[in-house]
């Protein structure tokens, strides 16, 4: 495995930045946020990732990724979501289109208060779990070692 980095976008209850530093500890790679990424060359894989806001990622991580310069390597995206499956096609497809090779992707449930959902307490409290954050370790281990796939994760 060569070097790796993690760009994070965590912003109401941390739930994303948890499972990216978990990932990041199982491909001993820095995460940071899209602003703290200082260029991605050097980097054989790269993540992307962010909560679901309104059915897509959050704004910051998809100006990010759209201003990237056409690119070579691996990436994955991952995103933390209080309803069931989130739409990652469409990150996925544009850094396909910047050039890198996306052999799969992660979610798992997060703690959410989204509007409607603020008024009852939010919903999915304690999410990302202990499994949650095992299966995304799980996931960083198997791109790690190259066996994540389209029928992986």
């Amino acid at each position: 495995m060569g070097k790796a980095l993690i760009i994070c976008t965590s912003v109401s209850h941390g739930n994303t930045r948890r499972v990216a530093e978990v990932m990041g500890e199982a491909l001993g790679a820095r995460v940071v946020a899209p602003e703290e990424a200082d260029g991605l060359d050097g980097h054989d894989l790269v993540g992307f990732g962010s909560g679901i806001f309104s059915q897509r990622f959050h704004p910051l991580l998809r100006e990010f990724v759209a201003s990237l310069p056409p690119q070579r390597g691996r990436a994955f995206v991952f995103a933390t979501s209080g309803l069931p499956a989130p739409r990652l096609g469409p990150m996925v497809r544009l850094l396909e289109g910047k050039g890198f090779e996306v052999p799969d992707t992660f979610s798992c449930r997060g703690f959410d208060t989204w509007a409607p959902f603020k008024v009852v307490g939010g919903i999915r409290k304690g999410r990302p779990d202990t499994r949650d954050l095992a299966a995304a370790r799980s996931f960083a281990e198997g791109l790690a070692r190259g066996t994540q796939g389209p029928s992986a994760g």
